[in-house]
Parts: structure tokens; C-alpha cells; sequence
């Protein structure tokens, strides 16, 4: 067999053992009952459906990425930085929940968002006025970024969490499948 049609193989193997109309399982470990969808039979892990709104707008660059550590009680990168326009830029909720904290972290402030299905989003440097226990919509503004946690530029930390697991937060906001390229006809 042809190197290329082996790669080509090798590239769609993944596609070829998932049962149709079952979501590929790429990334961290997103059920498809979570994601929105119930298909009869089916627990096995999937990427998260994006359909969550980017709490800064417009869309911000992400400066620093999601780096889990091997270990929980190891040093990583538990969320990602978003580039704010400006310190005291609006942050938004990205999906509907209540506030379940609003307070101090260390010496941060901390807004966290509760979106049910065990998922929780948190921002931080941001200064809110909303309570706990306050319902919030999607797109709703909770809060403004504070100077602080990127040194040179103005930024928010977005973390996501699924019950207590630290999850890659831009899997929400886009979709982070791996492009497979096709081999071409020779």
C-alpha cells in the first residue's frame, strides 16, 4: 500500500469505527447526553458542542492556553487568558446559569457562573455587583475586567470546570476537532 493511502487510513480509521450519527471522540471527555444529544446506547466520551457565547467581545485572542497538569495538585494553566480591549472592558456570561460565587481568591475577585450539567464557569480579575444565587443569561454582563493577572496587557482568566475536573474552556466557544485531510485521486 502507498504511504498516502496508508496515512489516508490511518486518518479515518476513527470515523469508520464510530457508529453513524455519533459524534466523534476527540479531546477532553464530553458526554453526548451533556452535549444536548441522546442517542439510544450511547456513554462514550465526546468533544463538548460549541454552542456557547465568548464572555468578551469582540472575540478575544487567547493569549494563553488551556495546560492541565499531569496531577490536580501539580502547577498548569487550568483555563485560558482572554485579551480584554481595555481594563474594565464588560465580561459576559457565555451560557445561561445563576451565580453560584462572587468574592476573593487569594487576592483576586472571582465570579462563578453555574450553566447546570455539573458545568461552572469562573473569571477572574472581574468586579460584580451580582450575588449569589442571581439567574444570569446568556450574554449578560456579570462583571468587568480588572488590571492584574496578565502583566502588560489588560485580560480576564476563563476557566471551566466539569464537577471538579478542570476542562479546556474554548471547547465551548469553537470546535476544537482535528481537521482530517483526504487523500487526492492520483
Amino acid at each position: 500500500m502507498k504511504p498516502s493511502r496508508q496515512l489516508a487510513a490511518l486518518l479515518l480509521l476513527p470515523a469508520l469505527l464510530t457508529p453513524a450519527g455519533e459524534p466523534l471522540a476527540f479531546g477532553p471527555a464530553y458526554s453526548v447526553q451533556q452535549a444536548g444529544h441522546s442517542p439510544a446506547g450511547a456513554s462514550s466520551p465526546a468533544v463538548a458542542v460549541p454552542s456557547w457565547q465568548w464572555p468578551l467581545a469582540p472575540r478575544p485572542q487567547v493569549l494563553r492556553q488551556f495546560d492541565p497538569p499531569p496531577k490536580p495538585w501539580l502547577s498548569g494553566h487550568r483555563g485560558v487568558d482572554l485579551g480584554a480591549t481595555a481594563d474594565g472592558a464588560p465580561v459576559t456570561s457565555p451560557a445561561a446559569g445563576t451565580v453560584s460565587f462572587v468574592g476573593m481568591v487569594v487576592d483576586r475577585p472571582v465570579i462563578t457562573i453555574d450553566h447546570g450539567d455539573g458545568l461552572r464557569s469562573s473569571f477572574e480579575p472581574v468586579d460584580s455587583t451580582l450575588a449569589a444565587g442571581t439567574p444570569v443569561a446568556e450574554g449578560q454582563v456579570i462583571g468587568t475586567a480588572l488590571p492584574g493577572h496578565c502583566s502588560t496587557v489588560p485580560c480576564v482568566h476563563w476557566g471551566v470546570r466539569r464537577g471538579e475536573d478542570y476542562v479546556d474552556p474554548l471547547q465551548f466557544v469553537m470546535d476544537l476537532r482535528p481537521s482530517v485531510l483526504l487523500p487526492l485521486d492520483s
